[in-house]
């Protein structure tokens, strides 16, 4: 059913400072589009079914745009170790079992039943190597009605031998292989993975290059995320003058291809000016940040620059799924960069965060993460009654409440471009 009122306390944010708020009101569904927010329905929406949920607060999706689905298996294991010395010891080992189809049918229906049953209804995924193992994420997760990117990864240098492609030829002739296999989705979409500058040979990223532009295909990747690793990209690359740069000479850095960053913790003036300028999305990622000691990224000082930034769970430096979390940690780790680092930057407010995890990172899917009129009709119906107190409560404190507090919060209701993935009568 495509056609449908949904009845409740409605928060939504139009900029990173407004969050709209309507008590008791009404947003209508059409065609799974938002067609508006309104205090009293009107006339010609009364004939459509209602679900009335009464005093519980109805939010847009949540938008994961960074995330590992082969390393949601161990979560929460090696935490005290940095970026690099945490892959090698932790991430490529796990990663490699993908080439077993069989493992890879178990951990991945783990990962999109937990993902269908969390708050998020989109999400830009990273795979493995293994083109088997990566479409077969991809049809679990077609089968949950989320909407998402997903990309094989690519890497061809400086990874352990048992996940590293042979040539930059055979991950060429792989990844289109993958692509052409792709069509068959609807709502999981290929996105161009190159893991990121130091596993990635300046030819594997020219023939990838040649792949994005004839499939017009976005990328997602990482960037400036950890001190050791973007030294070790200015000793790999000596004709750039920043990390940024080892994407943009081949065209795969925002200005005209859709492209995601995840982190940016430690971008100079002249990457950050970049992005801003060429449109790349930035991942930020909270937790994943503190884990690995990699530090706590300048976030608002990017929404005053008017970039696009988004938020990511980024399983499993990250530890769980919840966007909420990440929206707190993101809030927190911005009070002690503040207070510690720089406080000419303010730290980030509830509404900023909030903005973040919808329409800031829905942006990248289109118009999704708002309830503005004509948005893509993605909705969270929050139940906090479980959440006991004396007082009374705002709609917007409870919704603060909400944000800090999402593990004693139950999704009543989850719906995704309109379609209802599960709803309680």
């Amino acid at each position: 059913m495509k056609n449908y009122v949904i009845k409740g306390n409605i928060c939504y944010s139009k900029t990173s400072k407004e969050l709209c708020m309507t008590e008791n009101g009404y947003i209508v569904c059409e065609d799974g589009r938002c067609a508006g927010v309104y205090e009293r329905l009107p006339e010609k929406y009364q004939s459509l079914p209602c679900y009335n949920y009464e005093d519980k607060i109805i939010v847009p999706g949540l938008v994961d745009l960074h995330i590992h689905a082969p390393q949601y298996s161990f979560r929460g294991r090696g935490m005290d170790l940095e970026l690099i010395d945490w892959l090698n010891t932790h991430t490529f080992a796990e990663e490699a079992k993908y080439a077993d189809l069989e493992y890879a049918k178990k951990a991945y229906g783990i990962f999109a039943e937990d993902l269908k049953n969390s708050a998020t209804t989109r999400a830009c995924i990273f795979a493995t190597i293994h083109t088997p193992a990566t479409l077969l994420l991809m049809e679990e997760l077609e089968e949950t009605g989320l909407k998402a990117y997903v990309g094989k990864v690519n890497m061809d240098r400086n990874s352990p031998e048992y996940l590293c492609e042979s040539s930059a030829e055979k991950s060429e002739k792989d990844t289109e292989e993958w692509l052409i296999e792709s069509r068959k989705f609807k709502n999981i979409k290929p996105v161009l993975t190159p893991r990121f500058t130091p596993s990635c040979t300046d030819e594997l990223f020219e023939r990838l290059s040649k792949l994005q532009k004839r499939y017009g295909l976005p990328v997602q990747s990482h960037l400036s995320e950890n001190l050791g690793e973007t030294l070790w990209v200015k000793e790999l690359c000596l004709d750039i003058g920043f990390y940024g740069e080892s994407y943009d000479r081949y065209g795969m850095f925002g200005d005209g291809c859709p492209t995601i960053m995840a982190h940016c913790v430690h971008s100079g003036e002249d990457e950050i000016e970049m992005m801003r300028r060429q449109k790349v999305f930035i991942a930020h990622c909270p937790e994943s940040n503190a884990n690995l000691s990699s530090g706590a990224a300048p976030v608002k000082l990017y929404l005053e620059k008017g970039m696009k930034v988004g938020l990511g769970s980024d399983i499993a430096a990250g530890s769980a799924l919840s966007i909420f979390k990440a929206m707190v940690m993101a809030v927190q780790c911005s009070k002690l960069r503040w207070r510690l680092y720089d406080q000419t930057v303010l730290p980030l407010t509830v509404e900023e965060v909030f903005y973040l995890a919808t329409k800031g990172g829905g942006e990248f899917f289109g118009k999704v993460g708002s309830f503005e009129e004509g948005y893509e009709f993605d909705a969270l119906v929050l139940d906090d009654s479980r959440i006991r107190h004396p007082q009374e409560l705002s709609v917007r404190e409870r919704l603060e409440r909400l944000i800090y507090l999402s593990g004693e919060c139950h999704i009543a209701a989850k719906f995704v471009n309109g379609r209802i993935i599960f709803r309680e009568n």
